[in-house]
């Protein structure tokens, strides 16, 4: 299907995203590194992020919900016998589709790992699983005197294969948080409860923090898809979503003329705009508007005005070349994604997964 130059293009760079995988690689010294791909991959693909990892050498991967895992499982394919750990764990009456998907579960309460180790002890092998221990974040997993109290019972853990013992930190994009340091600790002591399970702590921020935070095996997102560890570009990371929106339209706007919704900006001096072919339908967030900056020309421009839902205004200066149907850059190298997340109000999170469906995808350095 041939790009239409008046949609709006979200470029996905897979080669970057290995580029970063292999940093992380490389930080995590010896750590197995298990990319997070719930939520479509951030908004970015999870099947193509996915096979891609694959032939970098991943073989782990962490979606959220259980029908992520179950895509995933098809998206990949037999060739690609990755272990599919899921974060919901087994909720209630779905432990049969586990099975037949061959995902992993993430046991997140007694109840859980009651009915996970109900099935298993049904069948001539154990069922794999990964446990979570609640080490101060209040949201999912065993608070760790339920643990202690779990492996101090014969028979709760039967027909369970625990391989991965996992906790999540509450703070890890504030390094000096010293929340970090406690957790750290209380973490250690939910890995001396299952000491054959190979441990896990570390997401995107503690893997930044260093080795202490490292153990068996490191759970990055939004690094490896190019967001900073600690909400700040990261000059060791590569850009890899690039989102650009066609020029529909270039006007003059004399002084005291107002643009767009609420006419929340009006021109003090005769200017040169002009509308971008994107808005809040694409997935730009309606609160880039006040503080947002675009790029082309080589400089970064002001947006004007309110966001649409389908068209933003930018100022143009008297000199620029630009046309209709020329691409401006809203999020890449030049508009890096924190500062684009900083100007909106919240996180690179949100704004990878804000990412609309109409954006038309085009991925580079597919693996097959």
């Amino acid at each position: 299907m041939s790009i239409d130059p008046f949609n709006a293009q979200l470029t996905i760079d897979l080669n970057a995203l290995a580029q970063n995988y292999a940093h992380l690689c490389r930080l995590a010294k010896g750590a197995v590194v298990a990319p997070v791909v719930k939520a479509d991959a951030y908004g970015l693909g999870a099947v193509a992020v996915a096979r891609r990892l694959w032939a970098e050498g991943a073989r782990s991967f962490f979606v959220a919900r259980i029908s992520e895992g179950e895509a995933l499982r098809q998206g990949l394919g037999t060739h690609h016998p990755a272990t599919v750990y899921v974060l919901d764990g087994a909720p209630p009456g779905l432990a049969p589709r586990l099975l037949a998907a061959n995902l992993t579960p993430v046991l997140n309460s007694l109840a859980q790992i009651s009915e996970w180790s109900g099935l298993g002890r049904s069948r001539p092998e154990p069922l794999k699983a990964a446990i979570q221990i609640d080490t101060g974040m209040n949201r999912l997993g065993l608070r760790l005197e339920e643990a202690q109290g779990l492996v101090q019972s014969i028979d709760a853990l039967k027909g369970l294969d625990i391989d991965l013992v996992i906790s999540h930190l509450a703070c890890a994009s504030e390094p000096d948080h010293p929340a970090n340091a406690v957790q750290a600790a209380r973490f250690k002591a939910a890995m001396a409860l299952f000491p054959k399970a190979k441990a896990s702590l570390a997401n995107s921020g503690g893997i930044f923090l260093g080795s202490d935070y490292h153990h068996d095996l490191v759970r990055p997102g939004i690094s490896l898809y190019g967001g900073g560890p600690f909400a700040v570009p990261h000059p060791d990371l590569a850009c890899v979503a690039t989102l650009t929106a066609p020029i529909l339209q270039i006007r003059p706007v004399s002084p005291g003329e107002s643009i767009g919704y609420g006419a929340s900006f009006t021109a003090t001096h005769p200017m040169r705009i002009a509308i971008l072919g994107a808005g809040y339908a694409d997935g730009v967030l309606r609160s880039f508007g006040p503080m947002g900056m675009v790029w082309f020309d080589g400089a970064r421009r002001k947006v004007l005005g309110r966001l649409s839902m389908d068209m933003i205004a930018i100022e143009l200066d008297d000199i620029s070349t630009i046309q209709p149907g020329d691409p401006v850059e809203l999020l890449g190298s030049n508009m890096a994604l924190d500062l684009a997340a900083s100007a909106s109000g919240t996180i690179a999170y949100e704004c990878l997964v804000r990412l609309a469906p109409r954006l038309e995808r085009t991925y580079l350095g597919l693996a097959d």
